[in-house]
């Protein structure tokens, strides 16, 4: 069995090539901004707590409007093909994601739009020229999110069975080799893997970003960050504070270094934010106690969470229902950037971040939020 290697530019031209074309990710600002998980019912938050939010294309182009012209440099999709349950079926109801960025970037003129792939649902190749399309239309501002599915009914969907951790890795490794190559080869090209067998291939046009779009990946375990220091530009880390976020960033830095490579490193969350913190914790109560506690068990049965203490385990599914399992920002305009500086100093360099109600809350946050991070250095 032969396996052709991934053309690898060195890590300075690939830092320089992103630079030189004005990739938003690459910008100068300290702490990135990206919006997370408006392409799926009730975005990031499982709870019924009232909100306009709704999954509609009008909806879904003012959201990105607003945050395009707030400056933010991305819009990230979650990858859903069928919802996980609880009285939300929380994320249920989706739009697949290449052709929510396609959408997306003719209603956009600055920010990034990202697709959010599982890796075992699509061929490398038809991956690759879908990812190159949506480059074009929005003239190379196209952002892949590569995931090796994680919810193993909905992989399952799709024939076969789930494979254990690591050879999703191995089969995540191949798959970006081979549409590496569709990106920055003439072809013919041919691989000979474990996974896959390509013959006489060739995809044209090539991207408009040098050598191909960026790349992002939330691999935490070993063979998700060695997958990561070597494919991608950032990395999607989870963490509950600061201190967290520091050491996780530090080790994941520390893996790329070896290869030779260095990553952007990216946190996720809901901000929940009022003008004072009694409207605050009234809305985070509000949050959670109207929140799908049925599907938040479910996820964190799933993660493992069953094992760990009746604080820790509960603590997971609060986080959950507030965002994901990701690091909610929760206080007044102040100390969201003050959490939010924090974060910046650990070594995180942006975060993709949901509301309750993304179309009346940006706003808000252009308002209140966006001025004091600019005063504190984080955003020009």
């Amino acid at each position: 069995m032969t396996t052709l290697a991934t053309p690898t530019p060195s890590y300075e031209d690939l830092l320089e090539a992103r630079k030189a074309s004005g990739v938003p990710m690459f910008n100068d600002n300290k702490m990135k901004l990206g919006i997370f998980g408006s392409n799926c019912s009730h975005g990031l938050m499982a709870t019924n707590a009232e909100s306009t939010y709704r999954l509609d294309w009008q909806h879904t182009q003012k959201i990105a409007q607003i945050a395009d012209r707030l400056g933010f440099e991305a819009m990230l999709p979650v990858a859903r093909y069928r919802g996980m349950g609880g009285d939300t079926n929380f994320n249920g109801t989706n739009y697949e994601t290449h052709t929510w960025a396609a959408g997306l970037a003719q209603a956009t003129e600055q920010i990034m739009v990202f697709s959010t792939t599982h890796v075992p649902t699509k061929h490398p190749i038809v991956a690759a020229k879908e990812s190159v399309t949506v480059d074009h239309i929005s003239n190379g501002r196209f952002g892949l999110n590569m995931t090796m599915g994680w919810y193993k009914s909905e992989m399952e969907m799709f024939g076969g069975t789930q494979r254990e951790h690591d050879d999703r890795y191995r089969f995540g490794s191949e798959w970006i080799s081979i549409a590496k190559r569709m990106w920055t080869e003439d072809g013919p090209v041919n691989f000979d893997g474990e996974f896959f067998q390509v013959v006489d291939a060739f995809s044209d046009p090539k991207p408009i970003q040098k050598p191909y779009p960026v790349l992002v990946n939330a691999g935490n375990s070993p063979a998700g960050l060695e997958f990561c220091a070597r494919e991608c530009d950032f990395n999607f880390i989870a963490f509950a504070d600061p201190e967290e976020a520091k050491d996780t960033a530090s080790r994941v830095r520390g893996i790329a270094q070896a290869q030779g490579r260095d990553l952007g490193i990216l946190g996720y969350g809901n901000i929940i934010c009022r003008d004072t913190e009694k409207e605050t914790k009234q809305l985070l109560d509000h949050i959670l106690e109207l929140g799908d506690w049925e599907v938040a068990k479910f996820v964190s049965g799933g993660l493992g969470s069953e094992s760990g203490s009746f604080d820790k385990i509960k603590a997971m599914q609060e986080r959950f229902i507030l965002g994901y399992g990701g690091y909610p920002l929760i206080g007044t305009p102040e100390q969201i950037v003050d959490q939010l500086i924090k974060l910046e100093e650990a070594g995180v360099g942006g975060m993709m971040v949901g509301f309750l109600d993304y179309a009346e809350e940006l706003p808000y946050f252009g308002e209140r939020i966006l001025p004091l991070m600019q005063e504190a250095g984080l955003r020009a």
